[in-house]
């Protein structure tokens, strides 16, 4: 875990300080997609914590999750409806849902 912990905090502080900048067509798409990989991450944190994690069930959550919020935000901009409110709707809560889980346990 504590690896874990280390390497995701490289990857932020590299991200961070790196000149990449993302296009603002992609801008929508890349949000939705950070907001689903959040949702997957808190999931998976969940079940560690619960001790029914399963690596298979969190990659394919994830993969899953993010081609649907994806898929759904482009459906939405080519028949012009913000259908990307509902993803990030639906992930914010369960975001939320997986944190008050968390902090519930450490409690």
């Amino acid at each position: 875990m504590v690896i874990a912990v280390v390497c995701a905090a490289i990857g932020l502080l590299l991200g961070l300080l790196s000149p990449v900048t993302i296009p603002i067509g992609y801008a929508r798409y890349t949000a939705v997609a950070l907001l689903a990989a959040l949702d997957s991450i808190f999931g998976a944190f969940k079940a560690y914590i619960a001790g029914t994690y399963e690596p298979r069930v969190f990659l394919t959550g994830l993969v899953t999750n993010m081609a649907l919020a994806g898929g759904l935000t482009f459906v939405g901009d080519k028949i012009g409806v913000d259908l990307s409110i509902a993803a990030i709707v639906a992930f914010g809560v369960r975001i939320f849902n997986n944190a008050a889980s968390i902090r519930r346990h450490y409690l």
